[in-house]
């Protein structure tokens, strides 16, 4: 779905004379959690006379911020006869407004995923590795530019890069915690179906059952391809790491492991079809560096691609 077309809908229900907040915003879409992500979208928002971001403001009456600046925020507002004093709405709780017609699609999309879920299998259901892809997605800071996505595939015996691939399209879906699959599986999508050659296992720079729902972007991107696949992330957001294993509602999810030349650990999970043990021995067999190599040079590679396609 299109998140910021849903959340700019929401903020123009917004009428004359009322503000609105991040958080309320959030919660019409479904999560609270969401409301950072909200003041992203606000802050993109490509035409403020279109869509009214600058009616949104703090849940304490605090102005928050503006891509126009505030004194143009407090501008607009005043022609909407809503003031400001000492950077504060006046009559806070008078002009809010939360009363959104929404049919909350972060909701749905947690069900989503709780119920994919419970189809996730973290056993190992494959033949041989014999080449292993890594994926990986570079961002502009524009998010209605381009998103680049990469994919690097190795042969997992020696090592040689077989196949690279890069995709350019627009994210209609901004990052929000725990949703990163809904931003991101779109570009790996593209990206498998232009692939030349078949990865044996797909690797992905996010989490596989290493998530609050069991439905982290490997998991989810696994079961929907039917891949076997790993997550590999950079920080730990969710669980807690006893003697190198992470637990979540004491299940273990995942593996923390420091790497070469690395003082920091990664930590890896389940995705699909592949077990915790053998998704840490694949893990260790590919890194030279902290990370392991297909997902580096994805990453160098999306990188590299987002930045020669400006």
């Amino acid at each position: 779905m299109n998140l910021f077309k849903y959340t700019y809908d929401l903020v123009r229900q917004i009428p004359k004379g009322k503000i609105s907040t991040y958080g309320a915003v959030a919660k019409a879409l479904g999560n609270i959690n969401a409301s950072r992500a909200v003041g992203r979208m606000m802050n993109q928002n490509p035409d403020a006379d279109d869509m009214p971001c600058y009616k949104i403001v703090h849940s304490d009456g605090r102005l928050g911020g503006f891509g126009l600046g505030i004194d143009d925020k407090i501008r607009r507002l005043k022609e909407d006869n809503i003031f400001v004093k000492d950077g504060e709405i006046v009559d806070f709780e008078y002009v809010l407004f939360d009363d959104f017609k929404t049919d909350y699609p972060l909701e749905k999309l947690r069900q989503e995923q709780i119920d994919l879920s419970k189809k996730v299998k973290i056993e190992d259901d494959f033949n041989k590795i014999l080449t292993i892809a890594g994926f990986d997605v570079a961002y502009p800071k524009n998010e209605f530019d381009n998103a680049c996505g990469a994919c690097v595939i190795m042969d997992y015996k020696t090592g040689k890069v077989i196949e690279e691939k890069t995709v350019l399209a627009k994210t209609d879906f901004p990052y929000v915690s725990t949703y990163l699959f809904y931003r991101e599986f779109p570009i790996v999508k593209k990206l498998m179906e232009n692939l030349d050659s078949n990865p044996s296992v797909i690797m992905f720079d996010g989490n596989g059952i290493l998530h609050p729902y069991r439905s982290g972007l490997a998991s989810h991107a696994g079961l929907l391809l039917d891949r076997p696949s790993i997550g590999v992330a950079k920080s730990l957001l969710y669980g807690k790491v006893e003697d190198n294993t992470i637990k979540i509602n004491n299940e273990k999810r995942g593996f923390a492991l420091i790497t070469k030349r690395a003082k920091k650990p990664i930590y890896i999970s389940p995705g699909y079809r592949v077990s915790l043990k053998t998704c840490v021995s694949v893990v260790r067999q590919l890194c030279k560096y902290k990370i392991p190599e297909p997902l580096r040079l994805a990453h160098t590679l999306s990188k590299k691609s987002l930045i020669n396609s400006r």
